[in-house]
């Protein structure tokens, strides 16, 4: 449902087949994995030694008045000027390698970085979950209004790097998903999870197949509507050689009905007088972005809180979690992997005749991915010897949580910068046969998700404790 100014486009990298060791420092996949494995590694180092990476993994606090942030900001100037130093340090280096100028990435992501702070400010507010105000959401917002009323110089454009910060993002998220904890979320999580995953995307692409689109582009929409919609986007249309106005079509669908289902999912469950826990794995089953997922599950919890529906707010936002972050977003890599293998042994034989090899399939793998079980892999190593108890009293809050602040900035960069380069006058261009074949995985995500949390494994999560 939307596409991008050419010079403002969304570009997938294409892949390549010759780039030998020089790809270790020539592509943005493996700076990505860099970046976001050099920070895992200085914050496992520092958990180790009884420190912790909190000092520079600064958030705005929690606030209900003005005097508050200005309080936290006036206490914490410093450590978000080390912060702002270390993202510009490590974007600059990558992007000046890849072939960028830094004197036009630099002030621009300055700009980029304060309307960050400010946007993820108002998440902080203690209001926001009643208006549904999480960062990456309304950085997106913000982004839209600013880019399509305001207008913006074009030198802007080198800062807003969408694809840089979101594969960052999912080398973050890695961390923050040890198998331990995917372990821990239990085989009816697990089982829930790999079921609409599966479902979810054959339905939007035999749909959008049916309906004449291109078979990456069905495969691009699958991934977003199974898994996480900007996040799976990207990392599929990478995987099978998707076209660059792909990703943009596929990311603007899966916000729609992401922000579509923060109202429509914790006002059904309610209705239904769904337990908190079951409203939380519904939610989980069947929304389509983290962010969007989460202010729906927290304005159900609250909802909990207040007595309107059985169950505590804790239920609600455990059980999405699990069914969310922890189910549905491991399902990133393996997606990508298999449609490598079906883009490169299936799609282009058919299309030029010649033989695919291994080392196609490689070429084509998103290699970010890699960087999303790596960092898995190591902090699954750290917290290996620790029950779940152990994990979320000391693991979580000194190491797993700072990167997933971190990680959070990164999203928030990646939002904004897709607000700031998405045009309007351009929707119309990719017709509305996107957006037909998405509802329709929408519609049997929806009621099978229901039937899933609400009937299947009702007790599961009606039960649910940590």
């Amino acid at each position: 449902m939307t596409n991008i100014d050419a010079k403002r486009a969304i570009d997938v990298e294409p892949a390549s087949t010759s780039g030998g060791w020089r790809e270790l420092w020539l592509k943005e996949d493996w700076w990505a994995i860099w970046i976001g494995l050099g920070l895992v590694i200085v914050a496992y180092l520092l958990f180790s030694n009884g420190s912790s990476i909190r000092w520079i993994a600064v958030t705005p606090a929690r606030w209900s008045t003005f005097a508050q942030l200005g309080d936290h900001f006036a206490g914490n100037l410093g450590r978000y000027a080390a912060q702002f130093l270390l993202w510009l340090a490590v974007f600059s280096l990558a992007l000046t390698t890849l072939g960028h100028k830094a004197k036009e990435f630099i002030p621009a992501f300055a700009l980029l970085y304060v309307i960050s702070v400010a946007i993820f400010a108002v998440g902080q507010w203690d209001k926001a979950s009643t208006y549904n105000l999480e960062p990456p959401l309304v950085a997106l917002a913000l982004g839209l209004v600013l880019s399509n009323l305001v207008g913006l110089p074009a030198w802007l454009d080198a800062g807003f790097r969408v694809e840089f910060y979101i594969k960052l993002g999912i080398v973050l998220l890695g961390a923050t998903l040890p198998f331990t904890l995917i372990l821990w979320a239990g085989p009816v999580a697990i089982l829930q999870a790999s079921i609409v995953s599966i479902v979810t995307f054959a339905v939007i692409f035999l749909a959008a197949v049916r309906l004449g689109l291109d078979r990456r582009l069905a495969a691009v929409l699958g991934g977003g509507g199974a898994v996480c919609g900007v996040s799976a986007a990207i990392a599929i249309a990478g995987a099978v050689g998707a076209k660059k106005e792909h990703a943009p079509i596929a990311i603007t669908v899966v916000i729609v009905w992401a922000v579509v289902m923060i109202f429509v999912l914790p006002f059904v469950a309610a209705a239904l007088h769904l337990p908190a826990g079951v409203g939380g794995a519904w939610i989980g089953t069947s929304e389509f972005a983290d962010a969007a997922g989460l202010a729906a599950a927290q304005a159900y919890g609250d909802l909990a809180a207040q007595g309107t529906v059985t169950g505590s707010s804790d239920q609600s936002i455990f059980a999405f979690t699990l069914m969310k972050v922890v189910g549905r977003d491991v399902w990133i890599g393996i997606w990508a992997f298999l449609l490598a293998i079906v883009a490169t042994t299936r799609w282009e034989r058919s299309e030029t005749g010649r033989s695919p090899n291994a080392a196609d399939i490689w070429w084509r793998f998103p290699k970010f991915v890699i960087g999303f079980l790596v960092a898995s892999l190591l902090v699954t190593a750290v917290t290996s010897s620790f029950s779940l108890a152990d994990f979320n009293k000391t693991v979580n809050p000194a190491l797993v949580a700072p990167i997933k602040d971190l990680r959070t900035w990164s999203f928030i960069f990646c939002f904004l910068s897709i607000g700031l380069t998405t045009r309007f006058r351009e929707l119309a261009r990719a017709g509305v046969k996107p957006f037909l074949a998405f509802t329709a995985g929408v519609v049997v995500n929806v009621i099978l998700g229901f039937i899933l949390s609400a009937v299947v494994f009702v007790e599961h999560w009606q039960n649910l404790t940590r």
